[in-house]
Parts: structure tokens; sequence; C-alpha cells
């Protein structure tokens, strides 16, 4: 079986609906959506009502679930503070019934798919070192997990809690007797110092895990941040990557 792992759309259509036409010219069998629908970008409604038609399992992020008041923006930065507000004013209530529904962890396939973590998931915390990788470690379920939450795409190999290795390639074929943690990047707001939208294809059959990068118009969605009043901040950032 072939899945599309995407994350972190952020309201971003046009990158939402790039990603989703390099999805249909490779092939998938199912779709499976790691968090973050909303925050930052200006087309939340779009996004949301778009991914109910694409995605077969779909996961809330830190952001879909302040946007509901399931977890609280008092510690977001002011840039995504102030972009959260102008959210929650311009979701609709069917959707944010929606968001008030998902989940941060859950299971597809056996595949196992969190937006932050395994470990404490609700807690919203990141995968950024090797200390973090180990404490999650247990928690993998099977041989795989794969993540959001940090934009940062990596594929963390672990062949035990003090034997762990950060592997940044474009393709990876897995090793059975490793467990794996895979940060799948972000289609919105990437961070990694690349501006195209980051989405992965797993391979179970193969098992082989495939980043894929889509070009996108950016200037469109900066043009929507502007006249919807979005912090500059904001906008700079999708031309940079960061």
């Amino acid at each position: 079986m072939r899945y599309a792992l995407i994350s972190d759309i952020h309201a971003n259509l046009e990158a939402f609906e790039a990603v989703l036409k390099d999805i249909k010219s490779v092939g998938v069998d199912n779709t499976l959506f790691l968090g973050d629908i909303v925050g930052y970008g200006p087309n939340p409604n779009e996004c949301v009502d778009l991914l109910l038609k694409e995605a077969d399992l779909s996961l809330g992020g830190n952001h879909d679930w302040a946007a509901v008041g399931m977890t609280s923006s008092e510690y977001f930065n002011p840039y995504a503070k102030s972009a959260m507000d102008w959210t929650v004013e311009t979701l609709r209530d069917d959707l944010k019934d929606f968001l008030l529904r998902t989940r941060a962890i859950d299971t597809f396939d056996g595949i196992q798919v969190a937006h932050s973590s395994p470990l404490n998931p609700e807690q919203w915390q990141y995968i950024m070192t090797q200390k973090d990788a180990a404490e999650n470690y247990p928690h993998i379920q099977g041989e795989i997990c794969f993540i959001g939450h940090s934009h940062q795409p990596i594929i963390i190999e672990c062949a035990g809690p003090d034997d762990i290795r950060a592997l940044r390639v474009d393709t990876m074929t897995l090793n059975p007797k490793m467990k794996y943690l895979v940060n799948i990047g972000s289609v919105g707001q990437p961070r990694d110092s690349n501006n195209h939208s980051c989405w992965v294809v797993y391979d179970s059959d193969l098992g082989s895990v495939e980043f894929r990068r889509v070009g996108y118009d950016i200037s469109v969605t900066q043009k929507k941040m502007s006249d919807a009043g979005l912090a500059k901040y904001l906008i700079d950032r999708l031309s940079e990557g960061r």
C-alpha cells in the first residue's frame, strides 16, 4: 500500500492544492493528515473543506485545538497568537465542530501517526534532539511513527534508546530491525530553508519513505495574508522557508 502523509498546511490553500496535485500524479491508496490545518495562513475555511474531501485520516494539531479552545494559545509567539485570534473569528462553526473531534495521535492500517510525538502527544512537545528521540523510542508502535509539528523533515533511525541517528535524505528503504520517527515536514509553512511544500510517500510493501518537494505561487498566498491584515513576519517567512 502507498500512503501520502501531509502535515502543517496552516491555511495555505495554494500550497495544499499544489501538493494534492502532486499526490494524484504519483498515485497513493490513502492520504493521512497529521494536524495543523489552520493557523498562520489566510484560507482556514477553504483548507478544512478540502481536507474533509481528500484525507482518509485527519489528526488535530496544536493550532487546530487552539482554534476551538481545546488547548491554550497563550504560549504562542505574538505572531502566531495574532493569527490564531483572526482564525477563531474567521473559521466557520461547522468546521470548528470537525476540529473538536480530532485526535492528536492515532493509527491507520497499523501505521502510527502523531502531530507532535508519540510520548505525551497532547503536550505538543518537539522532537529536536537525540534525548527527545530516546524518550519517545519506547512509545513507537511497530516499526515507524510519522510526525509533524516542527516543520523540519527528517528521519530518525533508532536501533535502541541509546543508539539513535538523524538522517536527512530524499528517499530511504527502512531497516526492519530498526524503529523510526519520521518528521514529514510542512505543506503550508516549510522551515528548513526550502520554501517548497514538503510531504511524504510511504510504501508499506517496499518499506520505503520518499520526501517530495512541490513549488507553488507563494505570492498569491502572501497577498491574501496581507489583505487579511496578518503579520508581515508571517508573510515574509513563506518566501524564506523558515
